[in-house]
């Protein structure tokens, strides 16, 4: 199972990627879960001690191991396409809660000149753990549709993209499913995060199809409890967990 968890900032996603790592790595499964928002907090959704992500370095910004891998550096302009990554969730990948965590951040373009090799260097260890690895895969994406445009995940299985009870969350799951579709990707399926009541719900209903609805996951504050006190949703919400799990049986079904 290759999952690509995506949506517009701030709906959620990075709660819903976390608990479904959890949910997997409950039953005994091997979860890689990699975070590719520049905005990294897929860890402490997972569980880990600040401490301990505050010595994980991005692998978008490590330089010495790009121009390792990649042969790109101040003197050559010409690097490798397909560098070696295979070693790369395994050597640099933390484990907390039975979920080995790979932060990989994205490129910054703003004044850093040319960012191919690091474009490069993460599209390849994308589809490695893609098409090379028998883990289950979720990755939390960065907000927006960055990551499609560069087609870093097209062959995961299926995106999911979280959106909340609003107009422009429907627009950014109508982008995902058009963009998605031109990498080949069939899947592109919604849940719905921040859910207050039936009006919220039946909003929901009459602009998502019922083919790509997975579930909706309610407005809770005990997801706000977690995060205030760093702690995982898995941990903190049985109801939020309940909710999640309901969604993870539908994800199975297909």
């Amino acid at each position: 199972m290759k999952i690509a968890v995506t949506g517009k900032g701030g709906v959620g996603k990075t709660t819903f990627a976390a608990t479904l790592a959890r949910l997997y790595a409950a039953e005994g499964r091997k979860v890689l879960a990699a975070d590719v928002d520049p905005d990294a907090n897929l860890g402490l959704a997972l569980g880990f001690d600040e401490e301990t992500l505050d010595s994980i370095i991005p692998i978008s910004r490590m330089r010495k191991l790009v121009e390792e891998r990649t042969g790109a550096n101040s003197e050559n302009q010409f690097y490798r396409l397909n560098p070696k990554v295979d070693d790369i969730p395994d050597r640099y990948g933390k484990v907390c809660n039975g979920v080995k965590l790979l932060v990989l951040g994205t490129v910054e373009t703003g004044g850093g000149g040319c960012v191919c090799p690091e474009h490069v260097m993460l599209k390849r260890i994308i589809n490695n753990m893609v098409l090379h690895r028998d883990d289950v895969v979720i990755m939390d994406m960065e907000a927006g549709l960055e990551h499609l445009g560069r087609g870093t995940t097209e062959s995961v299985d299926q995106f999911i993209v979280v959106i909340e009870p609003g107009a422009r969350s429907v627009q950014t799951y109508k982008n995902v499913k058009r963009l998605a579709s031109d990498l080949g990707v069939k899947q592109v399926r919604v849940v719905a995060n921040k859910v207050r009541n039936e009006e919220d719900e039946a909003f929901v209903k009459s602009k998502i199809p019922e083919e790509d609805l997975l579930g909706f996951i309610h407005y809770n504050t005990e997801v706000i409890d977690a995060d205030r006190q760093g702690k995982s949703p898995y941990d903190f919400s049985k109801t939020v967990t309940d909710e999640i799990i309901k969604i993870k049986k539908k994800i199975e079904e297909n």
